[in-house]
């Protein structure tokens, strides 16, 4: 049986094993600078890990093995690109918003806030601006020397804090915590942004580096952050596909194509399944909450009034990234035709020309 392990230069030299008609032992680095408490991190171990393995293993002659790197213990959040880029490990899964350089366009929904809450109409958006845009998908080989294997809906975001608030004044002279573009949501309306990350989150609430985060509910209720922030407010800032599961291009080339059939197969069915757990388990997250802190819903009017304040923001963006020669404004218009085509009614419609 020949061992394959798929692992930067290791990958290459496996290329010589020949055809998917020999049986392999394959050997994959996966991991993310997030925990498994973070619901698509979760979700690489339980399902994508679990079903890739199963599925090779009953259906052709090859082993499946991993070896894990969650919360950081091999690329932290802002590395996985690189990482994955570098053989470091093989299949990484990140968030877009810690690639502001590399990825800008990639956090399009970001750019849009206060879309749809639910995670399965948020990621059906972004597959169809994908599909109308080769752009997304190939810039991953092109610059990156990877494989774009699967995008990944988060939930809706709302804002947790460790105080209450009713309108947009209550958050003046407080600092709130965000990951990339959507700290861009706090400054634009006039309030004090934090740049931070998931994994030094509680520490961070908890010794009052900053007193809020935007955040889906499955964070506030599995990293703990109901302790230092006993105050949720659903304000529905929406919910954004702007993850993606990557694996190294030397890797993918040295697998055996019965074994990328597979692969492909499963991380298909690993992408509808961010949607899907996220939309069902938004509400049970939500009850949860309410039996541990105050949950509270924001007036409509005070979510319109923040929208308004970032109606311009959209069209500033498309003109800057343009000029970097992409397709912002393809990819904005799409995004915001997608959503009213899938039955979604925007509080301020942006205008991008």
């Amino acid at each position: 049986m020949n061992k394959l392990f798929a692992t930067g230069a290791a990958a290459i030299a496996a290329l010589s094993f020949g055809t998917a008609a020999k049986a392999e032992d394959i050997t994959l680095r996966i991991g993310s600078g997030h925990p498994p408490g973070v619901v698509y991190a979760g979700l690489m171990i339980n399902y994508f890990q679990k079903e890739l393995k199963e599925r090779v293993e009953a259906r052709t002659d090859h082993t499946v093995n991993f070896v894990e790197g969650y919360s950081g213990s091999i690329v932290k959040v802002t590395e996985v690109l690189e990482g994955v880029q570098d053989g470091i490990i093989d299949i990484g899964g990140f968030c877009f918003c810690f690639e502001p350089s590399n990825l800008p366009l990639h956090a399009f929904q970001v750019m849009m806030p206060f879309g749809t809450m639910d995670p399965e109409m948020s990621l059906k958006i972004a597959q169809e601006v994908y599909a109308e845009v080769p752009y997304l998908t190939d810039v991953f080989e092109d610059k990156f020397n990877q494989v774009l294997l699967s995008r990944i809906a988060d939930g809706g975001y709302n804002l947790g804090t460790s105080f209450p608030w009713d309108d947009l004044s209550d958050l003046q002279g407080q600092k709130i915590a965000g990951a990339g573009l959507n700290l861009n949501w706090l400054k634009l309306a006039g309030v004090s942004e934090v740049q931070s990350s998931l994994a030094t989150a509680y520490t961070e609430m908890n010794t009052n580096v900053y007193e809020g985060w935007i955040m889906f509910p499955s964070a506030w209720v599995n990293l703990k952050l109901y302790e230092p922030g006993p105050y949720y407010t659903l304000i529905g800032f929406g919910s954004m596909t702007w993850h993606g599961l990557t694996i190294n291009k030397d890797t993918y080339d040295a697998l055996p194509d019965d074994f990328k059939e597979i692969l492909h197969e499963v991380a298909a069915d690993y992408e509808q399944q961010t949607g899907i757990v996220n939309a069902s388990e938004y509400d049970r997250l939500v009850d949860e909450l309410r039996t541990l802190i105050t949950v509270t819903e924001i007036d409509p009017a005070v979510r319109k009034a923040w929208a308004e304040s970032l109606a311009a923001w959209p069209q500033s963006l498309a003109d800057e990234l343009e000029a970097q020669g992409l397709p912002a404004k393809q990819v904005l218009n799409l995004v915001l035709d997608r959503a009213e085509a899938n039955g979604y009614e925007w509080p301020v419609r942006y205008v991008v020309e």
